[in-house]
């Protein structure tokens, strides 16, 4: 194949003036570097010097075909007019790669000249790789330096790989460093890792309490100071415990002049984050006169501090997390429609922990780990124990009410009580039942509250804990038919002809509810 070399005239370089080297002379004498044409390019000011050059070449390289384009700049420092001109060179050249291989040579031409043949040869606009030549070493008769880059990325497994890997890294980091096998959850990690890393925007996290909203905030955070996305802090306010007159100053900050106290100065939480992260956990529970300010400290970075007459400033980013679900909340005149849509930029729900099952046993080893650490001693469980408690864990009728919280308390109860630093079948048999006993006296009164919710008719107390969870399948259902793939996932098995969503139907339809209706609240 033909070799070709593009590249700007050095105005400088090429009159000979550092120990007469001249790059673009030079590069036509690399020994081994055969060069059939190089396409010159030069400003109409520099005419004389362009054709003196060719003649140069001439004599040193006759073989070389030397091709003047002319390329007239007003600003030769000016980004915008310099890529501009090089795109539409490159838009017009016609390359032929099946004939030709093509080069850039960097040596030559403005700094931002450089840089756009760079950007060009990266984005593949110009299918070329890049040259940079030197000078011979002072006081040593040598060649000139003579370097080839090419950006085809994937000819470097070394640099692919490490890639690769730091962004697993990130992946883990957001993950706790725990495998997960969930799909819908690690779909989630890769995207949120997108976000965090390229996006300032406010970030939603929604999902059931206990579900990990507040660890994943906290990678979030940690991520985004790796990456230098943040400097501050991360600063957490629980929206609600912000219901009292001390919202107002937590918050924003309270002047001594307010109280005429010395000692009541604040500098509020907004304060704290600037800079950082601002994690506004259970912002569903916040009331809406502060929501009110604190959409406008959110979207101006300013706000007026208790008792003082001029704006303070504070710069974060926003992390929220909530329970209910906010679109809901709109609706119902609880949460203002205007920071809805200012945190609604991004949304993730977390999947509960009854529909990861699959994520068990990574999330068992993972919190081992952290009790031996609280504990300060290795613990494992009996084989016939650890049977047990992953037979049970993974079980579709094991509800985990408080999703993570409920699994890590258990787990560091085991722990805690393992005589001799191995948990037992009758330590596991014991928590079970203390499990089970707890979620019944939660799900009673939260089954009863449930049901009166959507029922204004009485309903038999058979039919309360049945109903109670169909209406939250349904709750955390994208559409009727997949809330009744959820609830008959066992008999659907045996039929030859299944339509789940009619089956849902007609069991609302027993208490006079509709899909509608429960979506609507």
């Amino acid at each position: 194949m033909r070799n070709v070399v593009l590249g700007f005239l050095g105005t400088q370089l090429d009159r000979g003036g550092r120990r007469g080297w001249r790059p673009t002379v030079a590069i036509c004498q690399e020994p081994g570097f055969e060069i059939d044409r190089l396409e010159l390019i030069y400003d109409y000011k520099f005419n004389r010097l362009a054709h003196d050059v060719m003649g140069e070449i001439a004599k040193v390289s006759p073989d070389t075909e030397v091709l003047l384009q002319r390329m007239d700049l007003e600003d030769p420092w000016d980004l915008q007019e310099v890529y501009g001109k090089l795109f539409d060179f490159a838009q017009n050249y016609g390359f032929d790669e099946d004939r030709e291989r093509y080069h850039i040579h960097l040596t030559t031409g403005t700094h931002v000249a450089q840089i756009c043949w760079f950007l060009l040869t990266e984005s593949r606009h110009i299918p070329a790789a890049l040259i940079q030549t030197g000078p011979p070493r002072k006081g040593q008769d040598e060649a000139s330096t003579f370097d080839l880059i090419d950006l085809d990325l994937s000819r470097y497994d070394a640099i692919q790989k490490r890639f690769d890997q730091q962004t697993r890294e990130y992946g883990n980091l957001l993950k706790g460093g725990i495998e997960t096998r969930n799909t819908t959850f690690n779909q989630i990690i890769d995207r949120l890792e997108q976000v965090a890393e390229r996006s300032d925007a406010p970030v939603l996290i929604l999902g059931e309490p206990g579900v990990g909203k507040t660890q994943l905030a906290q990678r979030i955070f940690e991520m985004k100071l790796q990456r230098r996305r943040v400097k501050g802090r991360l600063v957490q306010v629980n929206c609600a415990t912000l219901r009292s007159e001390m919202a107002f100053p937590t918050l924003f900050g309270q002047r001594r002049s307010h109280t005429g106290l010395a000692g009541s100065e604040r500098g509020g939480l907004l304060r704290e984050a600037d800079g950082g992260v601002l994690f506004l956990d259970e912002i569903d529970m916040l009331g809406l006169d502060e929501q009110s300010l604190l959409l406008h400290a959110i979207e101006t970075g300013r706000y007026y501090p208790l008792g003082s007459d001029a704006e303070a400033t504070s710069r974060f980013q926003v992390i929220a997390a909530a329970t209910q679900d906010l679109g809901a909340l709109v609706a119902e005149g609880k949460f203002r429609a205007d920071l809805f849509s200012r945190l609604n930029t991004w949304t993730f729900r977390l999947p509960p922990l009854r529909d990861r099952r699959e994520d068990v046993e990574a999330n068992l080893r993972y919190e081992l780990q952290q009790a031996e650490r609280k504990l300060g001693s290795r613990i494992g469980f009996n084989t016939d124990a650890s049977e047990a408690w992953l037979r049970f864990a993974r079980a579709s009728d094991t509800s985990w009410l408080g999703n993570f919280r409920d699994f890590s308390g258990t787990i560091l109860r085991l722990c805690t009580l393992a005589p001799r630093g191995r948990i037992t079948l009758s330590q596991v048999n014991e928590e079970i039942e203390t499990l089970k006993r707890r979620w019944d006296s939660e799900k009673k009164d939260g089954d009863t509250a449930l049901v009166a919710a959507f029922v204004d008719k009485e309903v038999d107390p058979f039919d309360v804990p049945q109903l109670a969870h169909v209406i939250r399948t349904c709750q955390t259902s994208t559409t009727l038919s997949d809330a009744g793939r959820k609830l008959y996932v066992v008999s659907r098995k045996q039929r030859s002809s299944v339509n789940d969503s009619d089956r849902v139907r007609k069991y609302l339809a027993r208490f006079d509810l509709t899909w509608n209706d429960i979506l609507s609240r």
